[in-house]
């Protein structure tokens, strides 16, 4: 009695830490940065203001001429079918990208994502690119983000259809010519060539970073990595803001591509992959840093050196990486998603998943059909699982006379059911064997709903708008019918409670545990299971749910099978 009394106390405290933590702790810090991240959207500005970056004020005076013309720095227009914004024309600096086909929220008046802001932001963040000398020699000023780039021609809007040409000349004869290009998605191409109009030889270096100031914290429950990211020297790299704040990261690397991710958003720079380039990796006070440096090339008078590289600033779409990867040459883009460990069952169940939402129309109704092909995948598995159930509810009877006649005599007591068992020919475990097996399945779809922006926004049915996020409905105010806010611990929408009852069902059906104690520990979890589900994505709770039904009716029909046997 004192086992199973402390198993009970065990088994209670375990449900309040974790219930504890995620509805008392991580609910009200995401909800606290939520109302922080609308508070600062409101305040910003619709559109961009004109000004420089932060760097750009430690180094020139706001008196200084530099700083006045960033200031009064014309804007070169951005526009495809799934970004617009501006390129600061001083610096040559890409500060501004709207994801026009994304959104705050699920309502379509709501403002599209802001990924790259200018240096006036609390959460400035953009690309820029340069050179720098090699051997500190004399070769006079050299591009910066103060650069006053010229324009060639008339047409000043950068399209897919019309890449813009910059050129500055520098006052030891060294002209710098900056070709940009932008495709019909987020990979914009950018092409330095120098030309050594100077008596004497130069060396220089290309260069490339990405500044991001304030990022905000991670939203990835310990699931998910958000902040510096790479791959480069056959190697995923990822760190956390604060390790890289503490111990700056560099190594030489070649062919491959390296920047900063969020959940859904990633913006990342792909040296040329003929090119071994230095990757730096640093955090000054609130502003973090990832950066290339080129190997040094040496220009002889009237030659020219070309290097050219890539950014990618947008949204992370499986689809669209994968086809970057040999187009563009960049190795394993695929894994700015973060699908973990189980990346070879995650990816092809995104993929199946999102061909069904195609097939469809409808993410939850795929989720539906996938619930069906896993069914007939473990059918035969599951079949002789039941009927091991089954024929363990006839043996009830039998195991409580058992118990019944050694009830002071534990050790005899399992001794004769085992033997009860074994001459019966059945498995007393045999009904976990579904469970085990749906464990890393449950976790691969819970993984997919999460990371993958395909699945963001995305409407099932009646009140369900976003597949990817809770059920957003309430017991508390009845679901809507009374006029207030229901707490966020009391959460508990119409789909967990659903899915609550299917457990309950399900637990009727199948034979009670031998053991009091166990079969108290069973009935708690249906309450367990609903609490906690009602935080997880709703296309997880409707996945669980549909299930539920079909195991049920395949267990109905084969219990219903061996009684007429």
């Amino acid at each position: 009695m004192n086992e199973n009394r402390n198993l009970l106390i065990a088994f209670g405290l375990s449900i309040a830490i974790l219930v504890g933590f995620s509805q008392f702790y991580e609910k009200p810090r995401q909800e606290k940065l939520m109302q922080q991240k609308l508070q600062e959207q409101a305040l910003q500005p619709q559109t961009p203001a004109v000004t420089t970056s932060a760097e750009l004020q430690k180094v020139a005076p706001p008196s200084t001429p530099e700083q006045k013309v960033v200031e009064k720095s014309a804007r070169i227009n951005i526009e495809n079918e799934s970004v617009s914004g501006s390129i600061r024309q001083v610096g040559a600096v890409i500060d501004d990208i709207l994801l026009t086909k994304y959104t705050e929220n699920t309502d379509p008046s709501s403002p599209k994502i802001r990924l790259l802001e200018n240096g006036d932001s609390e959460h400035s963040y953009s690309v820029s690119s340069g050179w720098k000398t090699a051997d500190n020699s004399n070769v006079g000023s050299l591009p910066n983000e103060t650069t006053n780039w010229q324009i060639q021609g008339e047409n000043h809007k950068l399209t897919p259809n019309h890449p813009i040409v910059l050129t500055w000349f520098n006052d030891r004869g060294l002209k710098f010519e900056r070709t940009i290009s932008i495709d019909n998605k987020y990979l914009f191409t950018i092409t330095d060539r120098v030309t050594n109009h100077g008596e004497n030889s130069v060396t220089l270096q290309a260069h490339g970073q990405i500044r991001r100031k304030n990022p905000p914290k991670s939203q990835g429950f310990y699931i998910l990595h958000e902040g510096p990211i790479g791959y480069f020297n056959n190697k995923l790299f990822e760190e956390s803001y604060e390790d890289l704040a503490k111990t700056p990261f560099n190594q030489q690397a070649t062919h491959g591509w390296f920047g900063f991710t969020d959940k859904f958003w990633l913006v990342s720079l792909i040296p040329d992959s003929k090119s071994v380039v230095n990757i730096d990796y640093s955090a000054q006070d609130s502003t973090n840093i990832a950066q290339y440096t080129a190997t040094p090339v040496t220009i002889k008078p009237e030659e020219t050196s070309t290097y050219s590289y890539k950014v990618f600033a947008g949204a992370k779409v499986l689809s669209l990486l994968d086809d970057y990867e040999p187009k563009v040459g960049v190795p394993h883009f695929d894994l700015a998603v973060d699908f973990g460990w189980f990346y070879f069952l995650t990816k092809p169940l995104f993929y199946v998943l999102e061909y069904f939402h195609e097939l469809l129309g409808n993410l939850g109704l795929a989720i539906l059909l996938l619930t069906i092909l896993f069914k007939i995948m473990l059918y035969p598995m599951a079949t002789k699982s039941y009927r091991s159930m089954a024929r363990l509810k006839t043996l009830q009877p039998k195991i409580q006379h058992v118990q019944s006649i050694y009830k002071e005599d534990r050790t005899r007591q399992s001794q004769e059911l085992m033997a009860l068992y074994k001459k019966e020919k059945v498995n007393p475990a045999g009904g976990c064997l579904p469970m085990l097996i749906q464990a890393p399945i449950f976790f691969c779809l819970y993984k997919v709903l999460f990371v993958s922006i395909e699945m963001r926004h995305a409407p099932f049915f009646g009140w369900i708008h976003d597949l990817a996020a809770p059920d957003p409905t309430s017991f508390v105010n009845l679901f809507g019918l009374l006029p207030f806010t229901s707490p966020s611990f009391l959460q508990i929408g119409i789909w967990p409670i659903l899915m609550g009852i299917t457990m309950v069902v399900q637990q009727r059906m199948n034979p009670q545990p031998a053991d009091p104690t166990q079969a108290k520990v069973m009935m708690i979890m249906p309450i367990m299971f609903t609490y906690l589900f009602a935080s997880f994505p709703a296309g997880l709770v409707v996945y669980w749910t549909w299930n539920n039904l079909l195991s049920m009716a395949q267990q109905w029909l084969i219990t219903k099978q061996m009684n007429k046997k």
